[in-house]
């Protein structure tokens, strides 16, 4: 008779408690049927099928192992690239915000250059009309520089009258002065005109001539002198300081000079005191009505 209790012993060594006590059954109950019928060889057989059946499922539960390790390992490799694809999804969304934070940007720099080319218009518009000026000025300009040059000619023009006016005012001047001077010189002075008074020409200590208004000899005090003069129609103390200059560089062959200057008018009340402390004899223009009365 069989063993039941040694062969589900044997039988759970490969197979789990229900499926080792199943075949236990099993087996007991084939054996029973065939415990006439079936030979030792046939048993065996047998045997030799359940031994192939129970490593097969060893080799089935190692398999299932080796799968449960590898749903282990897929898994986690499932959960590391959910964790990825989080990830992934953050960063898209990062790019997104910043793609739409771009796309803002530009709208704004596209707003800067319509407004730099809307003042780039304007101002393109205001350089035309500056230059458009430009133009107008230099039209004025042109029209300025030709009345400018208009006026010119007629102040050339009037410069020369007024010159022949002062030349011949100063030569009236001197013209009187050459007729009522010696009268005044001796009257005021003591100087006594040896001839008469003329307009000429002396040099200067480098040789260079020198036209003088008023001269001629003279004697004061039995010393032979020369009278130089000048005639101014309107005197200032600075025209003394120069005709004094003038004087001082006159080569007078050794004669002492006594200077005068007739003018018809003074740029300042103490012009003739001035003239006086300086040792110029100054006549003003009426005096020579005086002196011919």
């Amino acid at each position: 008779m069989i063993n039941t209790m040694r062969l589900y012993e044997e039988l759970a060594d490969a197979f789990a408690d229900p499926q080792a006590r199943t075949l236990t059954r099993v087996i007991g109950k084939v054996y029973e049927d065939l415990q006439n019928a079936v030979t030792k060889e046939d048993f065996r057989e047998l045997k030799g099928v359940v031994q192939e059946l129970a490593e097969a499922q060893k080799k089935t539960e190692q398999r299932v192992e080796e799968l449960a390790e590898a749903q282990k390992r897929t898994e986690q490799r499932v959960e590391e690239l959910a964790e990825a694809q989080k990830r992934t999804e953050q960063r898209v969304e990062e790019l997104a915000e910043a793609q739409k934070r771009t796309e803002q940007r530009v709208e704004e720099l596209a707003e800067a250059q319509k407004r730099t080319e809307q003042r780039v218009e304007e101002l393109a518009e205001a350089q035309k009309r500056t230059e458009q000026r430009v133009e107008e000025l230099a039209e004025a300009q042109k029209r300025t520089e030709e009345a400018i040059s208009k006026l010119t000619r007629r102040l050339d023009d009037t410069n020369r009258q007024l010159g022949g006016l002062a030349m011949t005012v100063g030569y009236t001047l001197e013209n009187k002065a050459y007729v009522h001077l010696p009268a005044l010189l001796r009257d005021d002075y003591g100087v006594e005109c040896v001839g008469r008074l003329y307009r000429d020409y002396l040099t200067d200590k480098g040789g260079r001539d020198v036209e003088v208004n008023i001269l001629g000899r003279a004697r004061r005090q039995g010393e032979e002198i020369l009278i130089v003069g000048e005639s101014k129609a309107q005197l200032s103390k600075n025209e003394i300081k120069r005709f004094l200059g003038r004087v001082a560089r006159l080569d007078t062959g050794g004669l002492k000079v006594f200077p005068v200057i007739v003018t018809h008018m003074v740029a300042q009340r103490d012009v003739v005191a001035e003239a006086k402390r300086s040792g110029v004899a100054v006549y003003l223009s009426y005096q020579f009505h005086n002196a011919g009365s």
